[in-house]
């Protein structure tokens, strides 16, 4: 019996004490018929209008569904989490298309995020929503002109979904990035890269391939395009150059193990829809994955 009664104790402790952890989470807002949602309330009630307007009016002429939700905390939430949790329950984009985008500002914590729906990562990259947080949002956050920040942000994505967003190369998100995480970034793909120059044959040559996209991806994430353009030639340009000569110095030496045709090979040496009468915002069922990015000001 007692027992028992330490297990029914222990259960019902573990139950308020989920409660309590569920009750303390951020609840997400109902989308209400509106794009854009002031809780902070930072912006005036003529941006609100005028943002409102602006962003049906996109949505009439693209169906691309970009909403606003500016909270005074994220009260503990991990940002990228609840911003993916309001995209998904707002379900902004088409069904059809996953053409949504959520501008997500949390004023006290500093903090911002553009989630983007799956069908517009190709116009949205997080390289692009990164540049557009830290060069055209931020520097008005940080001078307490929300008004001026949101609508920066918001002309920069719609201007980026258009393909009209070019981003000021005096300006470069490199420049704030530590370098001891460029150190790191390119010690593995250095790493990478000499496997493949010391493997013989077609393997070292997949591996040439296989880098070409963490080449493309990040040293443009890191420091920008135009030093980003420059790694990435090099790496297309120099890696052939440097298999022959390690070919012809006799520097490949490595060969793939086919590990008795195992798969676990190893290196070895080788010798929606929106309602757009009256109010009727709605979400129109599309989808998120993560793309976007965040930032800070």
């Amino acid at each position: 019996m007692r027992t028992g009664s330490s297990f029914t104790g222990i259960f019902i402790l573990f139950f308020c004490v989920a409660s309590f952890v569920a009750d303390a989470q951020r609840a997400i807002p109902e989308l209400w018929g509106v794009r854009v949602h002031d809780e902070a309330g930072v912006l005036s009630s003529s941006k609100i209008q005028q943002l409102e307007t602006q962003l049906k009016q996109h949505e009439d002429s693209t169906s691309n569904q970009i909403a606003i939700l500016i909270i005074p905390s994220l009260d503990g939430e991990v940002l990228e989490e609840y911003s993916l949790k309001v995209a998904e329950k707002w379900q902004l984009g088409t069904k059809e298309k996953d053409n949504g985008v959520l501008l997500l500002i949390a004023v006290d914590d500093r903090k911002m995020r553009i989630e983007v729906g799956y069908g517009l990562e190709g116009p949205l990259p997080d390289i692009t929503c990164n540049q557009i947080i830290r060069n055209e949002i931020a520097p008005e956050f940080r001078r307490n002109d929300y008004d001026a920040g949101v609508q920066a942000g918001i002309d920069a994505i719609t201007r980026a979904i258009a393909g009209e967003y070019v981003v000021d190369d005096g300006s470069l998100v490199g420049e704030e990035i530590p370098w001891f995480v460029g150190l790191f970034v390119f010690g593995v793909l250095g790493l990478f890269s000499l496997i493949g120059l010391l493997t013989k044959g077609g393997p070292g040559w997949f591996l040439y391939v296989f880098l070409i996209p963490f080449y493309a991806a990040f040293p443009f994430a890191l420091y920008g395009w135009e030093t980003g353009k420059i790694i990435l030639l090099g790496h297309v340009i120099g890696y052939p150059i440097l298999k022959i000569i390690f070919r012809i110095l006799g520097w490949s030496t490595l060969e793939a193990s086919s590990g008795g045709g195992s798969s676990g090979g190893g290196w070895s040496s080788g010798g929606s829809s929106w309602s757009s009468g009256g109010g009727g915002f709605s979400g129109g069922g599309g989808s998120f994955g993560g793309g976007g990015s965040s930032g800070s000001w």
